[in-house]
C-alpha cells in the first residue's frame, strides 16, 4: 500500500491559508505508519521552531534561517506569554489550535479544511491572537509571502530583524542616537513591515515612533530600499551602520543617478 502526500481539497480561494496550514502540520508531524488521516494534536515546541525554519527557508529561497531571538519572539506571539524564558519555552509543547485552530462542521457554513485528527471537517472560524483578527499561521504565512515577494535580498543580507516585538523594539531604541532605525515584521497587519526609529528631543529625551507598515503592493510601486532612501529622518540601521552603507546597494539605480 502506498500513501500520497497530504492533499487538502478546497472550493474558494479564501480557504488556502487554511488548507496550507493542514498540509504543513500533517508533512511535518504525522508518522510514516500512522493510521490515515491521525496527527498528533500537540508538538514540541523545539520541533515547530525546526518546521517553520524550514519552511521559511524554502517558501523565501534564502540560505539565511530563523535564529533563536526569533524564535523567542514567535514563542512570546503563540503562547501569549511574555513573562517566560527561552529556556521555558523550549520545554512546552504547542498544539494546533495555538497554531491554526478550527472549529465548526461542514453542514454549519464552514469555510475552511480538516484539521489534525478529524478528516473531512470544515471549519467554521479561527481561534484568533489576541486582540488580533487572525491566527497565528495566517500571520506567519503573510510574512513568507511578503518576504518571498518583495523582501528576500533584505532578508538574505540580515537587514531585517523581522520577528521582534514593538515593546523590545522600543527598549533597544530608546538609548540610540538620534535616527537610528530598524525593520520588523507588523503585528497589527498581515504581511506588513514597518519601520521603528528613535527621535531624540533637544532635552535628551528619546521616542521611538513606528512608521505605518508596508504592504506587497507598496512595495512593489517603491521598493524597501528607496522608501529608506527618501526618509531623511533614517539615519543609521541598528546598531550603528549608515542606512547608505547598509541599503546602498539595494537603491534603485536611477534614482541615485537623478539627484
Amino acid at each position: 500500500q502506498v500513501l500520497s502526500l497530504p492533499i487538502v481539497v478546497i472550493v474558494h480561494g479564501n480557504q488556502d491559508n487554511n488548507a496550507k496550514a493542514t498540509v504543513l502540520w500533517d508533512n511535518a508531524f504525522s508518522e510514516i505508519d500512522r493510521v490515515p488521516f491521525v496527527v498528533a494534536e500537540r508538538v514540541p515546541w523545539e520541533k515547530m521552531c525546526d518546521t517553520l525554519n524550514l519552511k521559511f527557508m524554502a517558501e523565501v529561497q534564502t540560505t539565511k534561517g530563523l535564529l533563536k531571538e526569533h524564535y523567542f519572539f514567535l514563542a512570546q506571539k503563540i503562547f501569549n506569554d511574555h513573562s517566560a524564558s527561552l529556556e521555558d519555552f523550549q520545554s512546552r509543547s504547542v498544539s494546533w489550535a495555538q497554531f491554526n485552530k478550527v472549529t465548526g462542521r461542514a453542514g454549519q457554513g464552514g469555510q475552511g479544511p480538516a484539521w489534525p485528527g478529524e478528516p473531512h471537517t470544515l471549519s467554521l472560524s479561527q481561534e484568533i491572537l489576541p486582540g488580533r483578527g487572525f491566527t497565528f499561521w495566517q500571520w506567519f504565512d503573510g510574512v513568507l509571502d511578503l518576504t518571498k515577494r518583495c523582501l528576500k535580498s533584505y532578508w538574505s543580507d540580515r537587514l531585517i530583524i523581522g520577528f521582534i516585538s514593538k515593546q523590545y523594539v522600543c527598549k533597544l531604541l530608546s538609548t540610540e542616537p538620534d535616527g537610528t532605525f530598524l525593520l520588523r515584521f507588523s503585528d497589527s497587519e498581515i504581511g506588513g513591515v514597518t519601520i521603528a526609529h528613535v527621535i531624540r528631543g533637544k532635552d535628551g529625551s528619546s521616542q521611538v515612533e513606528n512608521i505605518q507598515p508596508f504592504s506587497a503592493k507598496d512595495l512593489s510601486i517603491r521598493s524597501l530600499g528607496d522608501r529608506i532612501r527618501d526618509l531623511g529622518q533614517l539615519r543609521n540601521l541598528y546598531p550603528n551602520t549608515p542606512k547608505d552603507q547598509a541599503f546602498g546597494s539595494h537603491y534603485n539605480s536611477e534614482c541615485v543617478g537623478a539627484e
